[in-house]
Formats: C-alpha cells, sequence, structure tokens
C-alpha cells in the first residue's frame, strides 16, 4: 500500500487500511478491497486477489502522476475473518466498519477457550467496548464500497468471459438438524422395531434436494461422520447434518424454510424418531447499486478493448451465491461486485486458479473505473 502512494494503518480489528486523499480530503471516500483471512487448506486468491488489483490499479495512478487528480479519496481495505474459521462468526472486519457488528462479539471464544477481545489484546492497546463501537465508518464519509472477487462458480468459464458485473448477493439460512433414535445392533433389531435416525436423516436430505432444484436455490449439506458407525454393525442414536440454504429472494427463502421444516417433522414422526431444527445463521439478501454496477460493466468493457482491441461482447451479469465483505458493508453504502473467472469454479481448495490474463483484466477494469468514476 505504501508502495502505491496510500497513507496507512491496522484498526483495532485487525483490517489493514490504505488511502489517498486525491483533490479532496473531505469529500466521501470510495471503499475498496476484499479480505485476506481464509479457510484451512484454501486457494490464495479468494479474498487476496481483490486487494492486490486495487492496490496494483492505485500504483499505476502513482507511476503516471494522476494519484492526486481523483476527485475522491479512495480507501483500500483488507479485511480481517471474513470466513469466521477461528470464532465461527463471518464478516468480523467489514462487519465492525460498517457498524453491524455488536459489542457482545468481543466475548466469543475459539475452541480453546480464548476469546476475540483476548486475541485482539495481543495485538492493540485496550480494546474496550466503546473503541470497538468508534471503527464504525458514518454513511455521510462513505461514496460507496466496491469489490474484486473471483466468481467461485463456473459461469464465467463457461461463457469463456474474464470478467462479470454481480448483481447481488444471496440470502442465507443455516440449520443444525439433529435427528435422534434409539441404538441397537444392526443384525439384532428386527426392521420393524428400529428408530434409525440414518435412514430417516437420508429421507430428510432426499427431501432437501427436492425442494431447493428451483432457480436461484442453493443447498448444500454435511453430515456428522457418527453415521459412517451404521455401516459397521450397530444403529447410531443421533445423526447430526447442517443445511445451508441460499437465494436471492428473501420471501422464497422463507418460504422453502416453512415447507422444508413441516415436512421433515411429518417424515420423523412417521418413523418413530425425533427431529430438532436448530436456525443458526440469517442474512437477507443485498442488491448490487445499479449506477455502480453500469460503471463496472463499462470498466470491464474498457479492460477488454486494451486486452483485444474492438471486442463486441456483453459481459455477464451474475448472482453470488456465496457472501462477501460486500454484504456487510450494504448496510453502510451502496456497493457493487466485480467477480474474475476461476477454474472449474473451485474455490476454498489448493486447486483454486485464475490466470494471469485474468488478474490483468480485473487490474485494468479497476483502474478503468478509478480513472472514470472517481
Amino acid at each position: 500500500m505504501e508502495d502505491a502512494g496510500l497513507r496507512t494503518w491496522v484498526d483495532i480489528m485487525g483490517n489493514v487500511h490504505g488511502r489517498v486523499d486525491g483533490m479532496n480530503a473531505s469529500a466521501p471516500a470510495l471503499l475498496m478491497g476484499s479480505h485476506l483471512d481464509t479457510v484451512v487448506d484454501a486457494g490464495k486468491f479468494d479474498g487476496a486477489l481483490g486487494i492486490v488489483s486495487t492496490i496494483s490499479a492505485l500504483k499505476v495512478l502513482k507511476v503516471t502522476e494522476k494519484l492526486e487528480n481523483l476527485r475522491n479519496p479512495v480507501e483500500v481495505i483488507a479485511f480481517s475473518d471474513e470466513e469466521g474459521v477461528r470464532f465461527q462468526s463471518t464478516f468480523l472486519g467489514s462487519a465492525a466498519i460498517a457498524g453491524i457488528l455488536p459489542a457482545s462479539t468481543l466475548n466469543i471464544s475459539d475452541k480453546s477457550g480464548i476469546t476475540l477481545q483476548e486475541v485482539l489484546n495481543k495485538n492493540a492497546v485496550g480494546v474496550t467496548e466503546d473503541k470497538f463501537i468508534q471503527l464504525k465508518y458514518q454513511p455521510e464519509s462513505v461514496l460507496g464500497y466496491v469489490e474484486v472477487h473471483i466468481e467461485q462458480g463456473p459461469v464465467l468459464e463457461s461463457a469463456g468471459i474474464p470478467l462479470g458485473v454481480v448483481k447481488g448477493i444471496a440470502g442465507q439460512t443455516r440449520l443444525k438438524v439433529t435427528v435422534s433414535g434409539s441404538q441397537g445392533h444392526a443384525g439384532t433389531v428386527p426392521m420393524s422395531m428400529r428408530r434409525d435416525p440414518l435412514a430417516a436423516a437420508a429421507e430428510l436430505i432426499v427431501l432437501l434436494e427436492s425442494l431447493c432444484k428451483q432457480p436461484q436455490k442453493f443447498l448444500s449439506y454435511d453430515d456428522d461422520c457418527s453415521t459412517v458407525e451404521s455401516l459397521f454393525g450397530s444403529l447410531v442414536c443421533t445423526v447430526t447434518f447442517t443445511v445451508d440454504l441460499r437465494a436471492m429472494d428473501d420471501a422464497g427463502r422463507e418460504a422453502v424454510l416453512y415447507e422444508l421444516s413441516a415436512r421433515m417433522y411429518n417424515i420423523c414422526d412417521k418413523r418413530s424418531v425425533s427431529c430438532v431444527i436448530e436456525r443458526k445463521h440469517d442474512a437477507n439478501a443485498v442488491k448490487c447499486d445499479n449506477e455502480l454496477s453500469l460503471q463496472l460493466q463499462s470498466a470491464a468493457l474498457t479492460a477488454f478493448r486494451k486486452m483485444a482491441g474492438n471486442v463486441d461482447v456483453d459481459v455477464p451479469k451474475l448472482m453470488s451465491g456465496a457472501g462477501h465483505d460486500a454484504m456487510a458493508m450494504a448496510h453502510l453504502t451502496k456497493m457493487g461486485m466485480l467477480f474474475v473467472r476461476c477454474r472449474g469454479g473451485i474455490s476454498h481448495s489448493p486447486a483454486e486458479h485464475v490466470l494471469d490474463d485474468d488478474v490483468w483484466a480485473a487490474g485494468l477494469a479497476v483502474l478503468a473505473f478509478l480513472e472514470n468514476h472517481v
């Protein structure tokens, strides 16, 4: 950031900031960035690409002596803890800046019992609730927020286009489902007398799939390892799995959840097993700002033309099924997102990969956006 001509600091949540004031330091600032953290055994592009692309574009403006000609300040933020791996709470850095993270979050602990406040106090002096609350940016001080991110899906690769504009980010609900029955020996308990939670869970999972085979609704599930026990001569007592339901239509998502819960309870009643459904997380869908989206679309076309000459191509408009810092920042200001093609749509994996030319395209698009609109 400093090499690109930015004034830098790190706030008490571990967010790394770099800012250039441009021609008017008191004007509302355009915020840009993404996250630095990642998941276990992940790749290197998710999050970091958006930060590096923005810094690279600003460095070009510095080298060409245009950095101070920006009409508005630009602030790059490398957010901390978007993935939420350690404390099981996503968007810690961006939610704090957006003002939607309660101060009670400081008391959450990791698997070792170490609280977030204790971790922060190792790197910052006196992290108090008052200082935590003061991290919030005032809406009038912000022009908007723009994030560049890998697509984490196969649409752009299928279309053969390196960049796409995001229309919105899907809302999300996470459920924890616990199905309980009776433990027993698989060779001695008659089929008619079994209260097998694994068989019930299998039927529930098929139900989940059937309900969610609708446009713009995505479902994934993870089975607890205890289900394996039923394959080795015993009937398990409890099966636990999670449901992750995402949709751009919040009302539609609620309708699926209502029908899902009712039918799950009915299936478990018929199989004489109990079912507990816990709602662990909710986030409403957010839409990208139309003006920012049009500007990013124009910037992407400029990048394509710089790379390949006169091209006649429509920049795809995509929905994001994955959550991003932009989801939190939408509570503070208008936001826009630019997706970058990734190989096979694979993310959160060492196989995550972005072509060098697509990284170049992302940087050129950010540069064009800054030159024309900020």
